[in-house]
């Protein structure tokens, strides 16, 4: 599955100074003023089994950024010159949002002073009065159909209602809908509404170089009150970001190094989304193509192997499958096998993260 990330932030918080670092400025401008950029999900572990197969060609799992210019509050308020970007923050995986820490003074913060503690709380504030928004449009369409609706209707109209004034109960307590407990059945009744506080929540909390140093303990820190249910804080110098992408992958190891980061911050925050929403990686290996997929945890071999290609899932005979370290050991698929290190399983096995997988159908 692609990974759909919405970056949203206030004002002259960086955001698009992060975006352009994460799709090394490959982003795309759309009509409906945002920008739209594919990022290769970076996995040491493709690199290995590229070298153990020589492949004609390494395929990486890709995320799809989504930097949306406007303001979340005027997205709602109908302010937005098209309803587009509403449809596209909505239908996201997640939520990135880019708080601004970094101290400049030719880029004037609009509220008149750095203080990331305050404007994070303003975007949670702001998620919650597009999610109230929504509820009370609902809410007052499912009163008007409530008023002629039939006997046989009037139950699940009345259930729906329950749920969404609970809802609204725990938004105006300012709980977002990620941290509520939810039944099955309730979250399946909420589904299609898309609340904007129920996608995974990744706060980048964009730093300046002068606060390098301090980045870790910051995050340490800021994530001791912010994190929650789907929720976690990191800390992105995306003006170093922004320059390490554009040289060689040498120079850039040795930059890292003088400013003391230990990995790269398209890195971290792809694995922190991956975390946020449940994702594991498998693979698919061969001399034409390594290849790196991304599912949710708990998916069975046969909606993996669907998500190759849905004739993989439709003649589904079984899967064979060797943890991707025991592969690496072996040095080979022949080796593994010899060593009965490959395994034969049905279409109820549960994929997990490393598997190497072959998928073995006839359609």
């Amino acid at each position: 599955m692609s990974l759909d990330i919405g970056i949203i932030g206030l004002e002259q918080s960086g955001r698009t100074t992060l975006f352009n670092a994460l799709v090394h400025g490959g982003g795309q401008h759309t009509q409906e003023d945002s920008n739209i950029g594919m990022a290769k999900v970076p996995d040491p572990r493709l690199k290995v089994l590229a070298d153990l197969f020589r492949p004609q060609k390494v395929v990486s799992a890709t995320a799809r950024y989504i930097d949306i210019s406007a303001s979340v509050k005027d997205l709602v308020k109908g302010k937005s010159t098209s309803g587009q970007l509403l449809t596209q923050i909505t239908q996201v995986d997640a939520l990135l949002n880019v708080v601004r820490a970094f101290p400049d003074d030719s880029v004037p913060h609009f509220e008149g002073s750095l203080n990331a503690e305050r404007d994070i709380t303003n975007m949670a504030l702001e998620l919650i009065f597009s999610d109230l928004t929504l509820l009370e449009r609902r809410l007052e369409r499912l009163a008007d159909s409530l008023k002629g609706a039939k006997p046989s209707e009037c139950q699940a109209l009345l259930r729906e209602q329950e749920y969404l004034l609970s809802i609204k109960n725990s938004l105006e307590k300012e709980v977002p809908v990620r941290s509520l407990t939810l039944t099955i059945e309730e979250v399946r009744s909420i589904a299609g509404y898309q609340f904007l506080t129920a996608k995974p929540l990744l706060v980048v909390v964009n730093i300046g170089e002068v606060q390098l140093a301090q980045a870790e303990s910051l995050e340490v820190e800021l994530n001791s009150r912010y994190s929650q249910s789907r929720c976690r804080l990191i800390t992105v110098c995306g003006k170093v970001e922004t320059e390490l992408v554009q040289l060689p992958e040498d120079e850039a190891r040795v930059m890292r190094a003088e400013f003391g980061i230990k990995e790269s911050g398209a890195g971290r925050v792809i694995k922190y989304s991956y975390e946020l929403l449940g994702l594991i990686t498998f693979f698919t290996v061969g001399s034409d193509e390594v290849r790196a997929w991304s599912i949710r945890q708990g998916t069975d071999a046969v909606k993996a192997a669907g998500k190759i290609h849905s004739d993989l899932g439709r003649g589904f005979i079984r899967a064979e499958v060797i943890d991707y370290s025991d592969l690496v050991n072996c040095g080979s698929l022949a080796e593994a096998r010899k060593r009965g290190l490959l395994r034969l399983e049905g279409k109820n096995y549960i994929v997990q993260d490393g598997d190497v997988i072959t998928f073995l159908f006839n359609v």
